[in-house]
């Protein structure tokens, strides 16, 4: 029996040290201001700087002002809501710590690609496909993608060809962009040269490169580096490359009738036209 009520003595203890914590909190925090804001960024460190300068930023244009304000009047949930809005994070979570500080924690959403369609829309696409808005104050230095696209056919589809080109060191210095027509026809456009890569589709992409290895080495030193518009690696085993000059190698030479200059002068009945008669044979006179 005396157990029992030992127990009942330190549950009660506890639950009234609870509530007075809870008070004590509260009028600390109806006392107390928020004296800074603390940005810390999960994951990716290549996105840290560019993230949290543009969490920074939006939370200078949040309608409600944070800094300076009692704590007791904060609301973490509604500042959570509002950076949530953007789809530049994957999560938000925001918290109010004991040194008296807006703890903003970030999950940034990482860009692989930045797409200009045809449309005349330009944003980011993540690992999923998912889209990102392209606010400036989010900007990151990522291959950019340009093309036409529609459910059959979404940016999601060209991440093969980017992370490729990205992976792989020559690629990613000759590369500047991705030009994509339809899904056979994905173009490298590189940074000089004067020419594009038509690699087809995303299929087979090392001896896609290995064959334009072969035309670079081979086939433009002895050619000329301006003489073609397009190289095509598409086709297995095949390298077909397109002259920039449309027009015929070996022109025809143009056939005129020769005329004497003295006949010509002459009346056209001394020359009259051959008649159907003519090509008969004549017959002997009886």
């Amino acid at each position: 029996m005396m157990k029992t009520v030992g127990k009942w003595c330190v549950l009660l203890l506890l639950m009234a040290y609870a509530v007075g914590m809870a008070v004590w909190a509260n009028a600390e925090a109806s006392r107390h201001v928020c004296t800074g804001i603390e940005i810390h960024i999960e994951g990716d460190a290549r996105a840290d700087s560019i993230t949290r300068s543009g969490v920074a930023f939006e939370l200078g244009r949040y309608p409600r002002k944070i800094v300076g304000e009692r704590l007791s009047t904060i609301n973490t949930l509604e500042i959570e809501k509002y950076l949530g809005g953007f789809s530049n994070f994957e999560s938000v979570e925001c918290l109010l710590s004991s040194q008296g500080k807006l703890q903003v924690n970030i999950t940034p959403m990482i860009p692989e690609i930045r797409v200009f369609d045809a449309d005349g829309r330009s944003y980011y696409v993540n690992k999923d496909g998912k889209e990102i808005v392209s606010n400036a104050e989010f900007f990151a230095d990522v291959p950019i993608v340009q093309g036409r696209f529609s459910k059959t056919l979404r940016p999601k589809d060209v991440l093969p060809v980017t992370r490729f080109v990205s992976r792989d060191s020559l690629l990613s210095q000759l590369v500047a962009s991705v030009v994509v027509r339809d899904r056979d026809n994905i173009l490298l456009v590189p940074r000089v040269g004067g020419h594009v890569i038509n690699i087809g589709d995303a299929s087979r992409l090392a001896e896609k490169r290995n064959a334009l290895l072969t035309a670079y080495r081979n086939i433009l030193p002895y050619r000329g580096w301006d003489t073609y518009d397009t190289i095509s690696v598409k086709f297995r085993n095949l390298i077909v490359a397109t002259r920039r000059d449309k027009s015929p190698l070996h022109p025809l030479p143009e056939v005129t009738e020769d005329i004497d200059p003295e006949e010509a002068t002459l009346p056209e009945a001394l020359y009259p036209a051959p008649s159907a008669d003519s090509n008969k044979e004549s017959k002997p006179t009886e």
